[in-house]
């Protein structure tokens, strides 16, 4: 962990605190508006200090961490996980959405065959 005093940029601390695998998605997901400091939407260049709060959205989940401290290398999972700390209500809410996304069972592998085409044409023609 670096020294507080270190500027880093946002996108920089989002690719070294492993919320993104490259500094590019880092970036395009602050400029896309998937990632709000204090509240609010920034840029991908807006340094980040110890203390805020950051809103970050990757696909359907949502992350409410505040910053603990500052780095710009990437290090270990380990490292990484010290830099943030995600608040309760976060925390509860990934969980919530894991068992929902658990119940709806799995994915479908693919388009359907040509009779899988067949037995929804049918059920939905009875309904």
């Amino acid at each position: 962990m670096e020294t507080t005093e270190e500027k880093i940029r946002l996108d920089k601390w989002l690719w070294a605190s492993r919320f993104f695998k490259t500094r590019s998605m880092a970036s395009q997901a602050v400029s896309g508006g998937k990632v709000h400091l204090n509240g609010q939407r920034i840029k991908p260049a807006r340094t980040v200090n110890v203390g805020d709060v950051l809103q970050i959205t990757r696909g359907d989940v949502t992350f409410i961490v505040t910053v603990l401290g500052v780095s710009g290398r990437r290090g270990p999972a380990v490292q990484a996980r010290l830099l943030y700390e995600e608040s309760e209500e976060s925390i509860k809410a990934r969980e919530e959405q894991r068992d929902i996304r658990k119940m709806a069972g799995p994915a479908p592998l693919g388009r359907p065959s040509k009779r899988d085409r067949r037995k929804i044409k049918e059920f939905t023609r009875k309904g």
